[in-house]
């Protein structure tokens, strides 16, 4: 993508009603929307995040399919959930916010118990072991995640990396979280659950062409 295309994408996304953009500073100094984001949405629905969206494909399909379900995509890279944006505005999808930030600034976004679910779909598997600590299943952001999700709340990983999904299974167990489900190729387990597999993002439908296995797992995280 040109400078030109990414700096017109950051200006749209500064007029998109359904897009916020705070600063560091301004999470830390505490964000007027921590426990509050059922007067943002005006309703009482559930809210569901999507760590690492993307473009929002994810996010956009998943409003789609559950309008009484509140769906907040989070990424640092603006210019690519600007599409995702873009389609809700178009398809007065009032269900969907886009966020720019950084996921390690969650529990700054969000209060205690204040969201039902969270979907991590195809995040970078940070291979390296100096990378470790920005791995979004590693030890410090379940501890986040478990902050903000309701007493049963649900986390999903979706990736087509062996390694992310072997470390995140390694990391749950041996930790004595609750993994509710998990395969390491959902499109060959007819036992893989319809919603899983009936929404794809555009990559992974390119994985799928080439033949490569998409994993899974669903769990809750325990303390």
């Amino acid at each position: 993508m040109g400078s030109k295309n990414k700096l017109k994408r950051f200006r749209e996304n500064e007029t998109f009603s359904n897009v916020i953009q705070p600063t560091r500073e301004e999470l830390i100094n505490g964000s007027p929307l921590k426990g509050n984001w059922h007067s943002h949405f005006n309703n009482t629905n559930p809210i569901v995040l999507e760590l690492g969206c993307g473009k929002g494909e994810y996010t956009i399909a998943l409003a789609r399919k559950n309008p009484n379900i509140n769906y907040i995509g989070i990424d640092l890279k603006g210019a690519r959930f600007w599409r995702g944006a873009k389609t809700a505005l178009e398809e007065n999808l009032n269900n969907v916010t886009f966020i720019r930030t950084q996921i390690e600034l969650i529990d700054l976004l969000f209060d205690k118990n204040e969201v039902t679910e969270i979907w991590i779909t195809f995040p970078d598997p940070q291979i390296k072991y100096t990378r470790t600590k920005h791995r979004l299943t590693n030890a410090e952001f379940l501890k986040k995640y478990h902050h903000v999700l309701i007493s049963d709340g649900i986390v999903n990983l979706k990736t087509d990396s062996e390694f992310m999904h072997g470390y995140t299974l390694g990391l749950l167990h041996g930790a004595g979280h609750e993994v509710l489900y998990a395969h390491h190729n959902i499109y060959k387990n007819p036992e893989t659950p319809i919603e899983v597999t009936s929404t794809q993002t555009f990559y992974e439908s390119q994985y799928l062409e080439k033949g490569k296995p998409i994993t899974y797992i669903k769990f809750r995280i325990r303390y």
